[in-house]
């Protein structure tokens, strides 16, 4: 598989630290629900990276500047050792804080299309992480990576899978849940040892779960556009199959959080208060929706755009918002005469990663195999501390990346 190599830099990056207010927030719960206090945070930190190496610093390639403090990352308090607090413990998927029983299960990805005829979906929201790619007919589809999903009912719609969707949610150790897939390319992976499936049964599939998924009546809708996660139904599949719930041992998140009480400002980088992964016309997967994220200052958070309007949830007409937004630059090529693509999401590539209305460019590594997840990294090979929140995930093609634009 074709990959893109990038060079390993000399790390070297002098970082700045102010104190600013105090700043935490809770999750909503019912009234029923018993009230489980979190740890109290210390004031929040602004940490400022600066982009540029100081030359004064610079010792050259034998300079070795690792930290041996777990939660710290070059001179940022991060989420390194997690630990419960009152039943509670910090997601993988965000940062966030859970019922440790939510945040140590193993994320649920489940495949939704993003095409304007299926829209809206039911619980997009929900998701901590969105990864988006490009598919045949140049639209995109997406993988939603769920945590917090007991009181939902369902989920969906769910479509059917691509090789490249299977890889990411393998990297990031989750259970894999589609509606059909295409049977020529990735039916051998997802069958295999290396996938952990909730699957619909139709052909291609050796280890079906019906019970996972339904048909919803939507008038108007074409039938592809008509199947849903069945939560219950998932649940009794993931314990009927035998799978682990939790997190294995050699798990390894995608993100390193920023602490509580530490959001990392990257005020010396670039702005970027719109990001658009593809302008209109462009045949990289991005242009039919004319996708864009827009910076909301006060809130710390990109809101989606797409299909001339906002990006909303259909179970709370919620506008989709996320605290950071990744570019993930990725080589791709054409398979057949069906328009079926391929990408590599292993080995290295260019990358962007926006959060707090800024950019740091850089590049992510996938060396670990299968079974580890991309991790992303600035300029001089330190990797990038994402801040706590969301995070959507846009598989750049290499080919269409000058449509990839922000201002």
């Amino acid at each position: 598989m074709n990959v893109l190599k990038r060079s390993k830099r000399v790390v070297s990056v002098l970082m700045t630290l102010c104190l600013s207010g105090l700043v935490l927030t809770a999750c909503g719960r019912g009234d029923d629900e018993e009230i489980k206090p979190l740890p109290i945070p210390e004031p929040i930190v602004i940490a400022t990276p600066t982009p540029e190496p100081d030359d004064d610093l610079h010792t050259g390639p034998e300079q070795d500047l690792a930290f041996s403090d777990e939660n710290m990352l070059n001179g940022i308090p991060i989420i390194g050792v997690r630990e419960e607090v009152n039943g509670m413990y910090q997601s993988y998927l965000t940062g966030e804080w859970k019922d440790v029983e939510v945040a140590k299960r193993r994320a649920m990805a489940l495949v939704m299309p993003n095409d304007s005829a299926a829209l809206p979906k039911w619980g997009i929201s929900r998701a901590g992480i969105v990864f988006e790619a490009a598919v045949e007919g140049r639209t995109s589809r997406l993988v939603a990576y769920f945590e917090d999903y007991d009181d939902l009912e369902m989920l969906g719609p769910a479509r059917s899978a691509r090789d490249y969707h299977v890889y990411d949610a393998i990297g990031k150790r989750a259970i894999f849940a589609h509606w059909g897939l295409a049977v020529a390319y990735c039916a051998d992976l997802i069958n295999g040892d290396k996938t952990d499936n909730v699957s619909q049964a139709l052909g291609g599939i050796t280890r079906g779960a019906q019970e996972a998924f339904f048909r919803r009546t939507r008038p108007g809708y074409k039938t592809e556009y008509t199947g849903y996660l069945d939560i219950a139904g998932y649940n009794r599949a993931v314990e009927r199959l035998g799978y682990d719930k939790n997190y294995p041992a050699d798990f390894v998140p995608q993100f390193t959080f920023a602490a509580d009480g530490t959001f990392v400002e990257y005020e010396n980088y670039p702005k970027a208060s719109i990001i658009r992964p593809g302008t209109k016309g462009s045949r990289g997967g991005f242009g039919q929706g004319n996708a864009s994220f827009e910076y909301n200052e006060q809130e710390r958070l990109y809101y989606r755009y797409q299909f001339g309007g906002k990006h909303t949830d259909e179970l709370n007409n919620e506008h989709l918002s996320y605290t950071n937004v990744v570019f993930q630059y990725a080589l791709g090529e054409v398979r057949d005469a069906k328009d079926y693509l391929i990408f590599g999401l292993h080995g290295e590539g260019r990358a962007k990663v926006f959060t707090n209305g800024r950019v740091i460019e850089g590049t992510w590594k996938r060396l670990g195999g299968d079974h580890k997840p991309a991790k992303f990294y600035d300029m001089d090979d330190n990797e990038i501390v994402f801040n706590r929140g969301k995070t959507w995930i846009c598989l750049i093609w290499e080919t269409y990346a000058e449509f990839a634009v922000y201002e």
